[in-house]
């Protein structure tokens, strides 16, 4: 039965301490993200019961609604309740900082700007592996202009990233979209490029007398974000010392002549290296544990989820696959985790006596195979019921390690289900393919038994006869009773 997206909005908005108490919202791929003017409000024993809602995550004055594969709908219902043009108040008063709040803020940061632009890198890392089975099959020869322009098609998103971070951290941080583009461009400018090209073969470059580090830009995703978080301090600043009758032209100026070069001396060489630090912390544990970090990984990853955690690793993965053409730490991990989660949403779907769960299920599970979108099955089957939670966590170690033994790499950053599987296919072995479909299958089995094997609390139904015999005994409204 299709939900009513609607009603769905409007329960959510009101226990969220309805539409004044809404800063922000936004979505990703299955959540309703929130900023709440006052975190005490929120309803959250109404919030989860919501017919709907798969699921809560609350993070200080943060609040995400999981919805599903479906968020899009229930965005647009949201936002149609807030009037056009309204603007709630921040919350007002500083705020004591702590390391907890510092690295929520960060998590904050980097999740609400990289959620936006996944489908883009999506589409492009899947148009690029197009591109490479086209040539692999013979379909198009190396040089083809077809494949020429299907590779750049699907390098763009990648190659321009810079571009693309700044102006969803623009929106973030709230700051002027347009200057964060315009800045970021430098980083990705042809002639600065070849200018950092010249450094790095050992040329001296400097700028107004100062040594310019020899750094590449396209492909990265910290020296932007840092870059737009510093840049909608300086235009704060800078907004507050110039002249009313000057900010058409001087305002401007001086935010563009101030922000770039720091962006090109300190902030891009620093975001690199902060970039670099965490790409290298994480592949240092998988030189140095193997298999055995794959597996680990595959059994955190639904937890990483819960906490939104996960996408913390995303601009690894993005720098990884574009600078070696694969990843085989994180992504091989998921192929367990995923689809470990759909089999045990399955085991539910076919024990379960409540039509409403298996329905639930069954979505759930379909979501998770066939498209590795697992938030569905997590939140709305494997949290509920605790135990098929378990049976995904053994049963998603289990074939991380044999990812990690069997070397999968992935050469795109899709969600990894049977639809995306063909992103795992290694040209130079063609036994990746019975690797990828063999531990796809394994992990559908495997917890689908671990799921019947240790089982679960089944929910009740809800006894009909009894809801009517309540409706029938309930006080008759006063304006009813003289009708």
């Amino acid at each position: 039965m299709a939900k009513n997206y609607a009603a769905l909005a409007k329960d959510v908005v009101s226990a969220l301490g309805g539409k004044d108490n809404i800063v922000a919202v936004t979505h990703c791929m299955t959540r309703l993200r929130f900023v709440l003017q006052d975190e005490s409000a929120i309803d959250s024993a109404t919030l989860k019961s919501i017919s709907g809602v798969l699921g809560v995550v609350r993070n200080d004055n943060q609040c995400q609604v999981i919805i599903g594969n479906t968020v899009s709908q229930a965005y647009r219902e949201v936002v149609n309740l807030l009037p056009a043009g309204m603007r709630p108040a921040e919350p007002q008063g500083p705020q004591k900082l702590t390391l907890r709040r510092i690295g929520a803020g960060i998590l904050d940061a980097l999740i609400g700007t990289m959620s936006p632009l996944i489908p883009a890198i999506i589409g492009g890392s899947m148009v690029k592996l197009l591109a490479m089975i086209l040539e692999m099959t013979g379909v198009l020869t190396k040089g083809a202009p077809t494949l020429t322009i299907l590779t750049v098609i699907g390098d763009g998103a990648f190659f321009f990233l810079p571009l693309m971070v700044a102006a969803s951290a623009a929106v973030k941080f709230k700051t002027n979209m347009s200057l964060a583009i315009a800045i970021a461009g430098v980083l990705v400018h042809p002639s600065f490029i070849e200018l950092m090209a010249k450094a790095a073969q050992g040329e001296h470059v400097e700028f107004a007398f100062i040594p310019v580090t020899a750094v590449k830009y396209t492909y990265t995703v910290i020296p932007a974000l840092v870059m737009t978080w510093c840049l909608s301090y300086i235009e704060r600043w800078v907004d507050k010392i110039t002249p009313a009758v000057t900010k058409n032209f001087l305002k401007p100026m001086l935010i563009v002549l101030i922000a770039a070069p720091l962006a090109i001396l300190l902030i891009g060489p620093i975001g690199i290296w902060i970039g670099t630090a965490i790409s290298a912390l994480v592949y240092t544990v998988h030189d140095y544990l193997g298999w055995l970090s794959v597996a680990i990984m595959g059994a955190l990853w639904p937890l990483l989820v819960m906490t939104g955690m996960h996408r913390v690793f995303t601009p690894t993965i993005i720098q990884t696959i574009a600078e070696t053409g694969k990843e085989g730490m994180v992504m091989p991990s998921e192929i367990g985790a995923n689809l470990s989660l759909g089999g045990s949403s399955l085991a539910v779907a076919w024990k379960t006596k409540n039509p409403e769960l298996r329905q639930t299920a069954l979505a759930a599970a379909a979501s998770a195979i066939m498209a590795g979108i697992s938030e569905p099955a997590l939140y709305g089957v494997a949290i509920r019921l605790k135990r098929p939670l378990i049976a995904s966590l053994i049963s998603g170690f289990i074939c991380g390690a044999i990812a990690g033994m069997a070397g999968l790499a992935s050469h795109s950053m899709a969600a990894p289900g049977l639809f995306t599987s063909v992103q795992f296919f290694d040209p130079a072995n063609p036994m990746t393919i019975v690797w990828v479909f063999g531990v796809m299958a394994l992990a559908v089995v495997l917890s689908f038994v671990l799921t019947l094997l240790l089982g679960f609390e089944d929910i009740p139904v809800e006894d009909e006869a009894e809801k009517a015999r309540a409706l029938q005994t309930a006080p008759v409204p006063a304006h009813e009773a003289r009708a």
